[in-house]
């Protein structure tokens, strides 16, 4: 039997990309890309896994997972945010979620966490963090992403003067 995974992501590029490396790893999967078409696919296809982002435009994506788990209460989800905090980390956890990643995690990362075994300790931390300089950067280049690549949005969001947010651009990621 094949696994079935829904994303929900308002981020078309990021879902699709996601929806591709699961495929390639065995997964069946459906993208919906809010929180009323993520919540009629999991009732439609009754999901075996879900990867869900936590803040959607129409609303919060633990409505979803809190869904998913009425209607298959062994599904697996997984909820993906770039806004992390220990509440709402504890808040998807309660709801059911197995795992709550930070946004950009790779296919790599999600795989593991949808296939983790139940009660599996969570990975040791990498010896070699990022560094602060690296996150920072990290983090400038997501909301650049989700501000579709616009400067002016990107500074007016991260309260960054314009004319230095593009001299960070231009520059190369730091070293991790």
């Amino acid at each position: 039997m094949t696994d079935s995974l829904i994303i929900v992501d308002d981020d078309e590029r990021l879902a699709l990309r996601l929806a591709q490396a699961m495929e390639k790893r065995g997964f069946q999967v459906t993208v919906a890309g809010s929180v009323v078409d993520g919540i009629a696919a999991i009732e439609t296809a009754q999901p075996t896994h879900a990867v869900v982002d936590l803040r959607l435009k129409d609303g919060s994506g633990l409505d979803v997972v809190k869904r998913l788990h009425e209607v298959r209460p062994q599904a697996r989800a997984v909820v993906l945010t770039g806004y992390g905090n220990i509440a709402t980390a504890v808040a998807a956890v309660k709801l059911g979620a197995v795992d709550y990643l930070p946004k950009p995690a790779d296919a790599d990362q999600v795989e593991a966490a949808l296939r983790q075994s139940q009660g599996a300790k969570p990975p040791p931390p990498p010896e070699l963090p990022m560094t602060a300089d690296r996150v920072r950067w990290e983090h400038i280049q997501r909301v650049y992403e989700q501000c579709q690549r616009n400067v002016s949005e990107t500074a007016r969001r991260l309260r960054m003067h314009r004319r230095t947010l593009q001299r960070i651009l231009a520059k190369y990621a730091p070293r991790d």
